[in-house]
């Protein structure tokens, strides 16, 4: 990045590796960060966050889609703790107050998720609680998280309610992927692209149809539907960032290896 990193300003997000970019009266957000294949850093996740409060905010826009470049839509976040774009002491800090999902969730204005490939970890909490996440058939889905030690209870809460208990359980216990058409056949997702090249060109059509809608009675709406995630045991979540099994589960994944929890004589030999 040029200059030294400084916090979020007007359509600045905060890190050079998030654009919001105004078209219309939608804003699209973007995701790019190639070298690291979209993984976010702090700075990233709050940046992400902002970007939703500066939707809110502007009343020139009524919308905003949230896609990532090449094959990745946003696989979670950065394990290696890089620094780069870090523009407070505070970024290096772990907890839930830097991340977006309350934000897309609550948002009065719709949010479309344009899922152009791998989502996983922050990334499908992001796409699962826009208003719509249309996705390309190649899009693979993931929630890796107790691998790396994490209870995380934002899922734990969310996913049985949008796909049922058994699928949860199977998703977050065992940490399969699944492909596109099982994610849109569950309710994990929205809707298929009929094509690769019409991804954001559909999801834009899905972000002015919700738009077209009346504001007041469109968030009623959403308020109701939300109800019925019920509220994450934020606590518990903070208690497990801050555990050895998030240390280890953390340091495996740097090391390409599986965690030494694992028992050794079922302890595979490559990084889950």
């Amino acid at each position: 990045m040029s200059g030294p990193a400084r916090p979020p300003d007007g359509d600045w997000l905060g890190t050079p590796f998030l654009r919001f970019e105004r078209r219309g009266s939608l804003a699209h957000l973007i995701v790019d960060r190639p070298e690291a294949r979209n993984a976010l850093t702090p700075a990233m996740y709050f940046g992400i966050r902002y970007a939703v409060d500066l939707l809110n905010r502007s009343p020139e826009l009524v919308g905003l889609l949230i896609t990532g470049t090449g094959d990745v839509f946003i696989p979670g976040g950065d394990l290696g703790g890089n620094p780069v774009d870090a523009w407070s002491p505070a970024l290096g800090l772990l907890g839930m107050d830097l991340t977006p999902f309350e934000s897309v969730r609550n948002s009065p204005k719709p949010i479309v998720s344009a899922v152009n490939g791998i989502c996983q970890g922050g990334g499908l909490l992001i796409a699962m609680l826009s208003d719509v996440a249309v996705a390309v058939s190649s899009a693979t889905f993931r929630a890796p998280e107790v691998f790396r030690g994490i209870a995380d209870t934002g899922y734990a809460q969310y996913l049985p309610n949008q796909i049922g208990p058994a699928r949860a359980r199977d998703m977050l216990l065992t940490g399969r992927t699944v492909d596109a058409r099982t994610a849109e056949a569950w309710g994990l997702i929205s809707r298929l692209a009929s094509s690769d090249d019409a991804l954001l060109e559909e999801a834009e059509d899905a972000l002015r149809r919700i738009a077209w809608g009346a504001p007041q009675a469109r968030t009623v709406i959403k308020r109701e539907i939300n109800r019925g995630y019920g509220r994450p045991d934020r606590q518990s979540m903070e208690i497990s960032l801050a555990s050895e099994e998030r240390e280890e589960g953390w340091r495996a994944f740097a090391e390409r290896r599986a965690p030494r929890w694992i028992p050794e004589d079922i302890r595979p030999d490559h990084r889950l």
